[in-house]
């Protein structure tokens, strides 16, 4: 058994309001049974578990700190996440990471943000779901220092080199790929033929980044076939195929 399944949806935000229940409804038929929810911060919690608690069996919460969210009171955000973390089980620990895209001004701070959540994560035993824009090296870097202990987790949103993904493999974790894939200068086409298949799930952002042709508009859960059939093309293997590999690496990465 093998079905498609989002590593990485926002599907608990406002965009989605008016729609979920469709829009999840469709997922279903369209074979994406499974969505993984990140976390950004103390305003997204309560509308994300909102959403697990209307259909626990399709929406899945994570529990983390979004380094765009890590602001001079990161710790007071941090205290709400492992406060949370001590009540109940979540499937990872996410969306964490880091950020030199937007803004450059907390990056000490996001950097011990990083440190102490990966500690959460080999506490918990939780897999990490690492946000890294712009900071692919920089986030190795500090992953390194926790290797063979165990980790493992995903480079959300990969869109680094192949030597990159190796360095990423090597520690343990996977790369998440999304609709940057299907993006004309998204630069993709070169290096996901020599991802390796077995460290690659899937996923979308939702309501970010849609897959063309939906480019510009929201993105949502149902476009993982889209995403899907642009890498399977660009590996030269059949979408069954990859249904299979990326179901099985999503289910050793979530322990399920």
């Amino acid at each position: 058994m093998s079905f498609w399944i989002d590593t990485h949806a926002h599907i608990y935000v406002k965009e989605f309001d008016a729609d979920r229940a469709d829009v999840l409804a469709r997922c279903t038929e369209l074979q994406v049974e499974k969505i993984y929810m990140p976390n950004i911060d103390h305003a997204s919690i309560d509308l994300m578990l909102e959403v697990e608690a209307k259909y626990p069996q399709q929406c899945l919460p994570m529990m983390g700190l979004h380094p765009c969210s890590v602001k001079k009171d990161f710790e007071k955000e941090l205290y709400l996440v492992e406060n949370w973390l001590t009540k109940r089980r979540f499937a990872a620990l996410g969306e964490m990471g880091t950020d030199l895209y937007w803004d450059k001004t907390f990056w000490e701070q996001q950097q011990e943000a990083f440190k102490i959540q990966t500690g959460w994560a080999k506490k918990y035993q939780l897999p990490l779901v690492i946000h890294c824009r712009e900071s692919i090296d920089e986030t190795i870097a500090l992953l390194e220092p926790f290797a063979g202990f165990g980790l493992t987790g995903v480079f959300h949103c990969f869109s680094g080199t192949a030597e990159q993904a190796k360095k990423i493999y090597d520690l343990g974790f996977y790369v998440g790929i999304g609709g940057v894939a299907t993006f004309k200068n998204g630069g993709m086409d070169a290096v996901i033929p020599n991802l390796a298949i077995d460290r690659i799930v899937l996923e979308t952002d939702s309501p970010y980044l849609a897959p063309v042709p939906h480019r510009g508009k929201r993105n949502t859960p149902e476009y993982i076939p889209l995403i899907a059939a642009r890498i399977a093309a660009l590996k030269n293997i059949s979408v069954e195929r990859l249904m299979q590999h990326t179901y099985s690496n999503t289910c050793k990465l979530f322990d399920k």
